[in-house]
């Protein structure tokens, strides 16, 4: 039986930077109450026409390939982690493997939100244990800024979002080699509504109306309190789950790599865990929120800053919409 281990990870955002200063051009906000409360100081949007789903993922996977030493003939199988695919239907996974050339590979597409690159991680994992993969693309990749309310109504949420992919090359290594040594998943879909985005949905007598369109109902919704309240709680469990399965103590971890919903609850989390800061990254600051695609942008951020050393012990974490959250524990 084999493991997994990360061979190489990859990033891009959209050239765009949008500071605060901009988006208080747009509604009645400003950089401080901004940074205060989310320390965001910029993000990136895509540019219409320029920027794609599928380009960003392309743009970060053809860096991870050529950082693990991986063609894409020895790529065996996408699994793409988007809640904004570029079509309602197909998934993305397939225009990737259109866009990068690959063989008639399977492309599983997943919508865990937030959570989606962790729960990416933790199926490839499980194809490459049994043997039926060898080498697997993980994609994280987000265009939110076009589903936000940019008005003053939306500001607590459109403020936070942003645009990016990250993508991360599994491969299957020897048992006593490093690699994954655990995932975590849970959900709890009585919060469903709390981070949503309602339209257009299937259950509806047609998907788009005119109707719909003037209620908005097609922005993404968030309470921000219930989420605070919630993921502060679900990461420190998540993370002493994977601690305690692999019989370790926080002091173990050589860096936690948190998902980028907010730098108070990372800073929350390090403060709870006894982390030095030099043991926790954040990028929040100038990516913002990227959902699916802030853990592998971090990832590759961090390991091409030299803040990730072969036999590093790595924990992931992340907690958002559905409510969703998992864990990762790792040895580089």
């Amino acid at each position: 039986m084999k493991k997994s281990r990360i061979l190489g990870v990859g990033h891009y955002v959209p050239e765009r930077s949008v500071s605060n200063f901009e988006l208080s051009e747009m509604m009645n906000t400003n950089n401080d109450w901004i940074v205060e409360r989310t320390g965001i100081e910029t993000r990136h949007w895509f540019t219409p026409g320029v920027d794609t789903v599928t380009s960003m993922a392309k743009n970060a996977t053809e860096m991870a390939m050529d950082r693990a030493g991986v063609t894409p003939k020895e790529i065996d199988f996408i699994i793409f982690a988007t809640i904004t695919p570029d079509y309602f239907i197909p998934g993305n996974g397939v225009l990737l493997q259109r866009e990068l050339g690959f063989g008639t590979i399977g492309a599983l597409d997943i919508r865990n939100a937030c959570s989606g690159f962790i729960y990416a991680l933790s199926i490839a994992d499980q194809f490459i244990k049994t043997g039926m993969y060898k080498k697997i693309l993980v994609v994280g990749a987000e265009i939110q800024s076009s589903a936000l309310d940019k008005s003053d109504e939306g500001r607590s949420s459109s403020v936070i979002f942003a645009d990016g992919a990250g993508t991360a090359i599994l491969g299957a290594v020897e048992t006593d080699q490093p690699g994954i040594l655990s995932t975590h998943l849970h959900s709890e879909g009585e919060y469903a509504e709390e981070l949503y985005c309602k339209d257009p949905g299937s259950s509806r007598e047609v998907r788009i109306s005119p109707e719909l369109i003037d209620s908005g109902s097609f922005f993404l919704k968030m309470n921000g309190n219930a989420v605070f309240k919630h993921a502060v709680v679900r990461f420190m469990e998540v993370i002493k789950e994977a601690l305690e399965a692999n019989k370790l103590d926080q002091s173990a971890i050589d860096l936690l790599v948190p998902h980028q919903a907010n730098l108070r609850i990372s800073q929350y989390i390090q403060k709870q865990l006894g982390l030095p800061s030099e043991k926790v990254f954040n990028n929040i600051m100038s990516k913002g929120n990227t959902t699916a695609a802030t853990i592998p942008i971090a990832l590759s951020e961090a390991w091409e800053q030299g803040k990730i050393k072969e036999g590093d012990l790595i924990c992931l974490a992340a907690f958002g919409s559905g409510f969703t959250w998992a864990s990762a524990l790792l040895r580089w």
